[in-house]
């Protein structure tokens, strides 16, 4: 009967008055827990996307190549003047030419080069605006969120005056005195964001302090800046990824708002919402003129916020199925 029972034993289990190594007991134990853990595969990210995600990564790739290699895939120049063929129809409408696949402007110039030139500004000033707002506004949510005290109040102040401030008119002051340089565009692009990236970051900043590994970062004797940035950032680096692709729609649009009132880029440079601001007086003669830069404005914003909600669900624990 004893050997019976000792053969039905797990066969890891020791036998009585025996005693195992603790070794093997810990890697026993770690191996099954390596069997049960549930395998991610490699391409799970991909799995994720749905298709109407794909065709709004495909359109924002478009833009993107058509940006940075405007001068290979822009078929004219684009401040080259035809009066001859202006305000030329599409190709695809009545007495349109293949020459000018999207018509011409009201000086003859080919609209889809336009179009591909007008992408490169619109989305530097974008991704570059996004990227140093971001930058700006989380080192100051982590100092605020991390430092607790007058200092946390003090930028929280700046915060709270500076969303009570009617952008709109700050950005066209400022390019009233300083002009409508690229530079200037960047810097209030940057400035739009800011404030969001400081509040959700201190709130961020806030809950991550308390943590136990930045505890026990603490008092292994890393210093603020160590802990801020190695610790820290990391950890609470996805939300700042979704806030940015929203942010980025703001600027986009912020930049066609300003080019359509005339104090965005200035001519002959092509730009998104100069073109519209162009094409208005003649919505009823030539559609295209208007019509065309608006649909790019539009393609841009939404596939932007349709990939932020996909990013949102995939990098958010709580969300992701």
């Amino acid at each position: 009967m004893a050997n019976e029972a000792a053969t039905r034993r797990a066969p890891f289990a020791p036998a009585i008055g025996q005693t195992q190594p603790a070794s093997s007991v810990s890697s026993d134990a770690l191996s099954a827990f390596e069997r049960a853990r549930p395998t991610r595969s490699r391409w799970w990210l991909v799995r994720t996307i749905s298709p109407l995600v794909w065709v709004c990564l495909a359109i924002l790739a478009v833009f993107i190549v058509c940006g940075v290699f405007a001068n290979l895939v822009a078929p004219h120049d684009p401040a080259q003047n035809d009066l001859r063929a202006r305000l030329q129809p599409p190709a695809f409408a009545n007495g349109g030419s293949t020459e000018h696949l999207l018509g011409t402007d009201q000086l003859g110039r080919d609209l889809l080069s336009r179009l591909i030139y007008g992408a490169r500004v619109s989305l530097a000033i974008g991704f570059l605006g996004m990227l140093f707002g971001a930058a700006f506004g989380a080192l100051c949510g982590l100092v605020s969120g991390f430092a607790r005290g007058v200092v946390d109040e003090a930028f929280m102040f700046l915060v709270d005056a500076w969303v009570a401030l009617p952008f709109l008119i700050i950005a066209l002051s400022v390019v009233a005195m300083l002009g409508s340089s690229l530079t200037v565009l960047i810097l209030l692009a940057a400035l739009a964001g800011w404030a969001s990236y400081t509040r959700v970051t201190r709130g961020l900043a806030l809950a991550a302090r308390e943590q136990q590994y930045v505890v026990a970062a603490r008092a292994a004797g890393a210093r603020p800046a160590r802990l801020l940035l190695r610790h820290i950032l990391p950890n609470i680096g996805a939300p700042l990824i979704v806030l940015a692709t929203f942010e980025l729609t703001g600027i986009i649009l912020l930049e066609a708002s300003l080019s359509f009132l005339g104090f965005g880029v200035q001519p002959p440079t092509p730009a998104w919402g100069y073109m519209v601001s162009e094409g208005r007086q003649y919505l009823h003669t030539a559609w295209w003129v208007g019509v065309f830069p608006g649909v790019a404005i539009m393609l841009v914003t939404v596939a932007v916020s349709l990939a932020g909600d996909w990013l949102r669900d995939v990098l958010d624990p709580t969300l992701r199925s």
